[in-house]
């Protein structure tokens, strides 16, 4: 039976971290990089790694991820962001799963790295990823901000990866965040589509009792849930941050609906 595995890469000037990711998937069957914009040596450095490059316009992630299917040829698709890396732990365990025919769908458990430092509170231990599928079981991406798969599971499809599913024991090395200026960067996309997804579900107006208790909520889940001080001067730095860009968002949409009125 065949078992050939496509990795599927989404990027957008991403030439400082393909390389190191393409070379953890280079026992890959083959390589699809999804690219959407790139004006920097992305494409080039992909194309040495044998990559398929697959050109898209605008979009979102899902719709990006589901392109990156409809091009793949293997029988398992595995799902990877250039800011990932596949250690040769976890190589050998996929290549040894997919032989089985126990699950369509596997999670893969993440060793987040931000500012240089393994985060092991803050809401980052565990998590799981939802990465690698069965194509011929696999459905589609959903969701415009916090993508989701649907697959087959049981006869049933399983939609938002809320099923059945297997999970893998090694570790996807994630480097989230290398500084502030790019944490700053993308919460200024990402607030943007978080605030026209609660635009759109006719959130309640924005005042100044919502903006504090959208604060509190997020720094107690933060710094009283996740405990997010254990990991040291990082961890306070990103619990803080997270609050900011909770506000953020709520900022975006108090503008959205001011501008309405």
């Amino acid at each position: 039976m065949n078992k050939k595995v496509s990795a599927i890469v989404i990027a957008k000037n991403a030439q400082e971290l393909i390389q190191d990711c393409l070379e953890s998937l280079s026992w890959a069957n083959e390589i699809i990089l999804v690219d959407n914009g790139s004006t920097d040596k992305t494409n080039e450095i992909a194309s040495k790694y044998g990559a398929r490059i697959v050109k898209v316009g605008k979009g979102d992630f899902s719709y990006w991820r589901n392109i990156g299917k409809k091009n793949a040829q293997g029988n398992w698709l595995f799902y990877v962001d250039t800011d990932e890396r596949v250690t040769p732990q976890l190589q050998k365990e996929i290549l040894k799963i997919i032989t089985s025919l126990e699950y369509n769908a596997y999670a893969v458990p993440r060793k987040n790295i931000v500012f240089g430092r393994q985060m092991k509170h803050c809401g980052f231990s565990p998590d799981y990823v939802k990465r690698l599928f069965r194509r011929n079981t696999f459905k589609k991406w959903t969701g415009k901000l916090h993508e989701e798969p649907n697959y087959l599971a049981d006869g049933e499809i399983v939609i938002g990866g809320k099923g059945k599913i297997g999970h893998l024991k090694n570790e996807l090395i994630h480097l989230k965040h290398s500084g502030l200026s790019e944490m700053v960067e993308k919460t200024n996309e990402w607030s943007e589509i978080e605030a026209k997804l609660m635009f759109d579900a006719h959130h309640p107006p924005m005042n100044i009792f919502r903006f504090f208790t959208a604060g509190f909520r997020e720094f107690w889940l933060r710094f009283v849930r996740q405990l997010a001080f254990l990991d040291g001067t990082e961890g306070v730095i990103y619990g803080i941050y997270q609050v900011y860009s909770r506000l953020i968002s709520y900022a975006k949409l108090w503008e959205m609906q001011k501008t309405k009125k």
